[in-house]
């Protein structure tokens, strides 16, 4: 599946709740579902920086396409990385570097989440995508 195609699953998925507080319970459901980071991998490196609370994510290139683990203290923001995730997980850096994910937008996601977590939410797509550029960078 696209990335496009996965951002369409996600805001299907958030349209089924009315009330934000359903919203983030899925959130919370989701963020139990996430691929977790091996401890040997949540070191200072892998800590996203400007994050309200501790966010590792790691990625791994295999095969021309980027796959990404992550684990956070805080469980709104583990729902939120895996989102991220889902949308590009086992996706070629090209197209998660040119990824708009308009789905955050779509769903609400940074309007309804605090000013230090949506920041924490713009430091992890950031961070994502400078894996996808410098992996893309190595393709060439």
């Amino acid at each position: 599946m696209t990335i496009q195609e996965i951002e369409d699953q996600i805001i299907e998925e958030f349209s089924n709740f009315e009330e934000w507080l359903d919203k983030y319970a899925y959130l919370i459901e989701l963020g139990k579902e996430c691929p977790i980071i091996d401890e040997k991998h949540k070191t200072e490196d892998n800590l996203i920086k400007g994050c309200q609370s501790r966010v590792w994510l790691s990625c791994e290139y295999r095969d021309g396409k980027l796959y990404f683990k992550a684990d956070s203290d805080a469980v709104i923001t583990k729902g939120i990385i895996s989102l991220l995730i889902r949308a590009m997980d086992g996706q070629p850096p090209k197209e998660i570097a040119a990824a708009d994910l308009r789905f955050i937008d779509e769903i609400g996601l940074k309007e309804h989440l605090s000013p230090t977590r949506s920041n924490g939410l713009t430091s992890m797509v950031k961070q994502m995508k400078m894996y996808a550029l410098a992996y893309q960078i190595k393709e060439q």
